[in-house]
């Protein structure tokens, strides 16, 4: 009897093990959410999504942004290129791609000299603006509004 209880104990601790070593890596001990060893902003990082989110707070449904997919022209390109690559990626129902192609036409459009004590003032331009009512349209989920927006943007 008491050899049953042992290899029955013992059955189980062979089963719970595998199961054991699925559980997900605790997040770091900084407090940054990542996975353990992982540099945050460095490399491809989980969660990862291909739909658009985390743009406001009305379709945020966490605190950590997905990983979006690259913008179909990579890194490299003007705003404009972005803001094509965006409509493209909408047109086509990539949500991800096409927010993450509109955060990067912003960034690219962002690039300007401001006095130190300027650098938090919003940009004044209208094709920067436009970007950015393309990229809240898409946070509705309003992808033919953005559209719209990026072809008032593109024809500025």
């Amino acid at each position: 009897m008491r050899s049953l209880m042992f290899a029955t104990v013992a059955v189980l601790a062979m089963i719970a093990m595998p199961v054991l070593a699925q559980a997900p890596a605790a997040p770091d001990a900084a407090g940054t959410g990542a996975r353990a060893g992982h540099e945050p902003g460095v490399g491809d990082s989980l969660p990862r999504s291909n739909k658009a989110s985390n743009i406001d707070a009305a379709d945020s449904q966490s605190n950590v942004a997905p990983t979006l997919p690259q913008s179909s022209i990579g890194g490299h390109g003007t705003p404009r290129d972005f803001l094509t690559a965006a409509r493209a990626s909408l047109v086509a129902g990539r949500t991800g791609q096409a927010q993450q192609s509109l955060e990067m036409a912003e960034t690219r459009a962002l690039d300007r000299s401001v006095v130190a004590d300027q650098a938090d003032v919003q940009d004044p331009s209208q094709f920067v603006a436009k970007i950015r009512e393309a990229l809240h349209a898409l946070g509705e989920g309003d992808g033919k509004r953005a559209i719209e927006i990026i072809d008032l943007a593109l024809a500025g």
